[in-house]
């Protein structure tokens, strides 16, 4: 690696495919936060994979139509439900996202485990407290 595939901040440093990654990752984010469907799937890669949180083991929606259609159902049924982003971990091509999602007078917390792949999210699990 060279100095040139580097950037460095305070205490870190960086590197420019850590950068694209979490690059990825905020893209996706802004879209979702504003429950732009087609933004957000813009953000993914056609082979996508997502897995919801569903009880027992999460449903799993692969392919961008299928992925496409959970997206709509969760923005439909939940208008007026907020992710926030509690903390973001970058491990290399993944990055871990601790949430609180709140809704009317509830929340749950959990986690996101993405899988970026050529600068789009590939692959998002998620996982819920309770």
């Amino acid at each position: 690696m060279t100095t040139e595939d580097t950037v460095t901040t305070e205490d870190t440093v960086t590197t420019k495919d850590t950068v694209t990654v979490n690059a990825a990752v905020a893209r996706f984010q802004a879209a979702f936060d504003a429950k732009d469907v087609d933004a957000v799937m813009a953000a993914m890669t056609p082979d996508c994979v997502f897995e919801d949180t569903a009880p027992p083991d999460g449903g799993r929606h692969v392919g961008a139509a299928a992925v496409r259609a959970a997206w709509t159902a969760l923005f439909t049924a939940s208008p007026n439900g907020v992710f926030h982003t509690e903390e973001l971990i970058d491990a290399g091509e993944r990055v871990v996202v601790r949430w609180r999602y709140e809704w009317g007078d509830g929340h749950v917390r959990g986690v996101d485990v993405f899988r970026v792949r050529d600068g789009l999210v590939a692959e998002k699990l998620a996982y819920v407290k309770g």
